[in-house]
């Protein structure tokens, strides 16, 4: 070897040297403890791993283009730059947990990504540790819900969310913006539409808007299913548990499993996996059976999910989801009827007559594409969704709206197509947007029994809504949002007879089917001033649009034309003002609304049947919520909720509307103790206050939804324990002080089938590993 290639392999050789040298980094909390498992990647390429000191050796030559990404179970992801590779320095890189995230980001509002604190409008929402500590002590959305968000009903510990509306109206439940409620015939199972382990955030938008269509006039529910990772991996998580109650534990025993698998390879990303859980007898507080009507006990849940993602380039992407909830009844016991204020109705041995009542089948599918430079910056997103939706009622021996005995279901098949474009802009120097699209949609949905008789015909609606949002930085932080929806509706509903009420069709008559139509302009505007945390105001006014329970109008015409009938559309109006703000560590928020439609849609009793009251009417309420944090270990908070409605008539009086639209007032707290990056500890109270608002008719006798309602005091425990970063333990405990109440439903029904008792204490025990 001469000299001039003896020189060229020692310059090679240096830098090889220089190329690998390594860096050390270490991976850390906010508490400055190490993260252990964190996963470093450097162009989607998983390059290293940290230990349990947090730290990690990398050669600087697997760092590309000298970025990398930084991911850890329950903590937010992080990209870093490094200007130079220097191997005498450690690089510290600090993670932010999920739940101390200062900035929520948040889709529904405005159908697309934006800064809560730009929305004008009363924003909550749930990200994953919010839905993991209350899934912990009861796994029903419905009491997840009902348990933490102002302005909502609590829960009715049923299969059905009967009187669990927000702000005194109707609220629209969405799937990842596919809706799931059926506003033409309202089968109150909505709610309970999906599992709560399918979750990644859920978003509470409040108040009328009509951004999503048909049914939001309290406005809407939407629950973002989980996302696949955004770099190459591959990671599951296994779930098993078991409930019970722990002092009256006969035949209570019931258990619960998930497994979910999520990865990218390249181009190729997906979420895919399902649960399946049993719920065992439910018995009160001194231990008797729960009665059964529309209860939960011995009931089976099942859900699968699958969503795929493929990026064909950097700013586009294909995204495909699927996702089947089923939850059906399966009853060792009967109800045993008890009479209203007085003994309640209790579970005996026996088994229901007919089908297993519940959500036989919710199906979900929705194939989606975005592109995000389409004419240079606007972004697209176009989607197609179908959803096949049956709730199974119960089987009765004897009802007052048909002959004999029976058992009805209600059957919603919907296809729709989303068109979304957003726009960034300018006028002069403001910054603005521009959201506009088209929305189209085919719900069809009818009431049958299972021996084939029909209950509510055919309803088939095509709604063909355009709409635009525009927002503009008017001045510096003050933001204006406003915008308009065309509502373009026809339902069509051929000849039907109404059901008989007797025998040989007794009380049968004809109806001539029709086209009805239904067009309205909704308009929303709002301001909201972001620049100081101490105080961000907002100011709005919006509108909301429903074509209400169509169906209990048609099964009970008795009119022989559909142009005879009063169907005309529910338009409501709502104004809000509120504020949000950030004192050091205390946080606040506040709201007062007024909402008004000059035709309601309150359901009284009318000779033994609800029937729709088209009647003016005007809610109105406050809510007010509040978190401090006393310490880095301690976190405490609350929340107080009032709402009140009446309907007005023709001659100047007033009613109160009744207790399945205005719930009573709620107040929550909360107490959350984390002495350690491994342990969570929190106490809960749910309080329901009273309303009593009605008088007894002339039988002695509360009429249907008219019944008072009492004081009910929940606390509930849940804990979290973390082995390792595979590993955790969970327990939770609802009605911690087995507390012996009837439900907000049971009270203000004032039926005797329904004065069923709550829950008394139970169990959960949940054990989750990680890989």
């Amino acid at each position: 070897m001469n000299f001039k290639q003896l020189l060229s392999l020692c310059f090679f050789l240096i830098s090889q040297i220089l190329l690998s040298q390594n860096i050390k980094i270490r991976v850390e909390n906010s508490l400055k403890k190490p993260i252990e498992n964190a996963q470093i990647f450097s162009n989607n390429n998983l390059i290293s791993t940290t230990g349990k000191n947090g730290e990690v050796h990398i050669e600087s030559s697997l760092i590309q283009q000298k970025k990398i990404s930084v991911t850890a179970n329950k903590y937010e992801g992080l990209f870093y730059s490094f200007s130079n590779f220097n191997t005498e320095l450690e690089y510290i890189i600090t993670l932010t947990e999920e739940e101390n995230k200062l900035n929520e980001v948040v889709i529904t509002a405005g159908r697309k990504k934006e800064d809560i604190s730009t929305i004008p409008s009363s924003v909550t929402v749930l990200n994953s540790k919010d839905i993991q500590a209350q899934g912990t002590i009861n796994t029903n959305l419905s009491s997840i819900l009902g348990n933490v968000i102002p302005g909502l009903g609590t829960t009715t510990n049923k299969a059905t969310n009967a009187g669990q509306t927000l702000r005194g109206r109707q609220v629209l439940v969405l799937i990842d913006g596919i809706p799931q409620s059926t506003p033409l015939m309202n089968g109150q199972r909505d709610i309970r539409a999906i599992d709560a382990n399918t979750i990644e955030r859920i978003e509470v938008i409040k108040g009328a808007t009509s951004i999503y269509g048909n049914g939001s006039g309290g406005g809407i529910i939407n629950y973002i299913t989980k996302k696949s990772p955004l770099v190459d991996s591959f990671s599951g998580t296994t779930s098993v548990g078991t409930t019970f109650n722990p002092i009256h534990s006969g035949e209570t025993l019931g258990y619960r499993m998930s497994q979910f698998f999520n990865g990218r390879k390249n181009k190729f990303s997906y979420v895919v996996g399902g649960s399946y859980d049993y719920t065992a007898l439910q018995r009160d507080a001194k231990g008797k059976p729960l009665g059964q009507t529309d209860g939960l006990s011995n009931s089976y849940q099942a859900n699968a999910f699958t969503k795929l993602n493929y990026s064909v380039t950097d700013h586009s992407n294909f995204n495909l989801l699927y996702n089947f909830y089923g939850s059906t009844q399966h009853s060792k016991y009967i109800s045993e009827t008890g009479v209203y204020g007085e003994t309640p109705t209790i579970g005996v041995r026996g088994t229901d007559s007919g089908e297993k009542a519940g959500t036989p089948y919710n199906h979900n599918l929705m194939l989606t594409f975005s592109k995000d430079n389409l004419f240079r910056t606007t972004q697209l997103d176009v989607s197609a969704y179908l959803n096949s939706f049956r709730s199974m009622n119960r089987y009765v021996e004897n009802s007052s709206s048909w002959y004999g005995p029976g058992q009805t279901k209600i059957n919603s098949d919907k296809k729709g197509l989303r068109i979304n474009l957003n726009t960034p802009f300018k006028i002069g120097a403001i910054p603005s947007e521009i959201t506009y699209g088209l929305d189209l949609l085919n719900d069809v949905t009818y009431q049958d029994l299972v021996d084939g008789r029909v209950y509510i015909p055919k309803m088939n609606m095509i709604n063909i809504a355009p709409y635009a949002q525009l927002k503009m930085d008017l001045l510096e932080n003050l933001i204006f949002k406003g915008g308009i929806r065309y509502e373009n509706a026809t339902v069509r509903v051929d000849d039907y007879n109404t059901i008989a009420s007797g025998p040989n069709g007794e009380g049968s008559i004809f109806v001539e089917g029709g086209k009805i139509p239904y067009t309205a302009t909704m308009f929303n505007a709002g301001l909201r001033f972001n620049k100081y945390e101490l105080f961000n105001p907002f100011v709005s006014f919006s509108q909301g649009f429903a074509i209400n329970e169509l169906g209990r109008i048609l099964r009970r015409a008795t009119e022989n034309t559909i142009a005879s009938l009063e169907t005309d559309p529910i338009i409501t109006n709502n104004f809000e003002i509120g504020f949000s703000s950030k004192i050091n560590r205390l946080s606040i928020t506040g709201a007062y609304y007024i909402s008004t439609s000059k035709l309601g849609v309150n359901l009284v009793d009318v000779g033994g049947y609800l029937t729709p009251q088209r009647e003016p009417e005007k809610v109105k309420g406050y809510e007010i919520s509040l978190d401090y944090k006393v310490s880095n270990e301690i976190k405490i908070g609350g929340s107080y909720s009032y709402v009140e409605g009446k309907a007005e008539f023709d001659d100047g009086s007033e009613a109160y509307l009744n207790g399945s639209r205005i719930a009573p007032p709620k107040a929550t707290g909360f107490v959350n103790y984390k002495p350690n990056s491994d342990w969570n500890l929190q106490l809960s109270w749910v309080n329901t206050g009273c309303r009593d608002r009605f008088e007894l008719n002339s039988k002695g006798k509360y009429n249907n939804s008219e019944g008072p309602i009492k004081t009910v005091n929940l606390v509930n425990l849940s804990t979290n324990y973390t082995f390792n970063s595979n590993w955790s333990l969970s327990l939770g405990v609802e009605n911690l002080l087995n507390n012996y109440y009837y439900p907000t439903v049971s009270q203000y029904r004032a039926l005797d089938t329904e004065y069923v008792l709550g829950s008394g204490m139970s169990t959960s025990l949940n054990l989750q590993y990680r890989f």
